[in-house]
C-alpha cells in the first residue's frame, strides 16, 4: 500500500514592504538654496566672492544653493549679512500672494517656516515677508535638545524676545542664562551668541525680534 504523499509546506508569500514617505526637510534645503543663489544672482556675486567674504568653502555653499547641504542657523546669518538682508528674505517666501509690497497682516494658516531640521531649530515668520523689511517677528520652536551650534556667531542688527514656553540657555559674549517661561531678553547681534534648549523632553518656544539695521 502506497504511503500517502506528504503534503509540502505551504510557500510563505513575502512580506509586504511599508513605503516609506520621503522626508520634506531636503525640500526645505532645496527651497533655502534655491533663495540663496537667487539673492547672490540679483547682487552679482560670484560663488568665490560669497566664500571669501564669509569664510565658507565654495563646495559647501555649491552645496547649499543646491540643497545638498543644510546649514545652520550661524551659516544662514552670515549668508544674509553678506548679501545684505535680513535672514527672513532666506525663507524663500514672496512678498504677498497678490504681489504687492505694503502688506500689513500675516494670517495664521500663511506663516512662511525656516525648518532646520538637522539642529532642531524652526522659525516661522510672523511678519509678512519681504526682502526690505528691516523689522521682523518670529515664533522660534526649539526641539529638547536643539540648538544653534557650539560655536558662538554674529551678525547685523539687534534681537529681543520672550519665552512662551519651555526653557532655553542664551549664551551672549562670555555669559550664559538659563531662561524659563516669562523671562526676556535684548541685545545687539554683533555680540557673539548662540542658543540652545536643554531639555531632553520638552519643546521650547520663543517669540523672536530681528531689527536688520545695516541691510538695504
Amino acid at each position: 500500500m502506497r504511503k500517502p504523499a506528504a503534503a509540502k509546506p505551504a510557500k510563505k508569500k513575502p512580506a509586504k514592504v511599508k513605503a516609506t514617505a520621503k522626508p520634506t526637510e531636503p525640500a526645505m534645503d532645496v527651497a533655502v538654496g534655491r533663495r540663496i543663489r537667487d539673492l547672490r544672482r540679483v547682487r552679482q556675486f560670484s560663488l568665490e566672492t560669497v566664500a571669501a567674504r564669509t569664510e565658507l568653502s565654495i563646495g559647501f555653499l555649491s552645496q547649499i544653493e543646491r540643497g545638498l547641504s543644510s546649514p545652520s542657523l550661524r551659516v544662514l546669518a552670515t549668508l544674509a549679512d553678506v548679501l545684505g538682508v535680513g535672514i527672513a528674505a532666506l525663507f524663500g517666501a514672496s512678498p504677498s500672494a497678490d504681489g504687492a509690497s505694503d502688506q500689513v497682516v500675516t494670517r495664521g494658516l500663511q506663516r512662511p517656516e525656516l525648518k532646520l531640521w538637522r539642529t532642531g531649530v524652526s522659525k516661522q515668520l510672523l511678519s509678512p515677508a519681504s526682502s526690505d523689511n528691516k523689522l521682523n517677528l518670529f515664533l522660534v520652536h526649539l526641539e529638547p535638545g536643539g540648538s544653534t551650534g557650539d560655536e558662538l556667531y554674529t551678525h547685523d542688527g539687534e534681537e529681543a524676545g520672550l519665552v512662551l514656553e519651555g526653557e532655553m540657555m542664551l549664551t551672549v559674549d562670555s555669559q550664559t542664562w538659563s531662561l524659563k517661561t516669562g523671562d526676556s531678553f535684548r541685545f545687539a547681534s554683533r555680540r557673539p551668541h548662540r542658543f540652545s534648549n536643554p531639555a531632553q523632553d520638552a519643546k521650547a518656544v520663543v517669540l523672536w525680534v530681528n531689527c536688520v539695521t545695516g541691510a538695504g
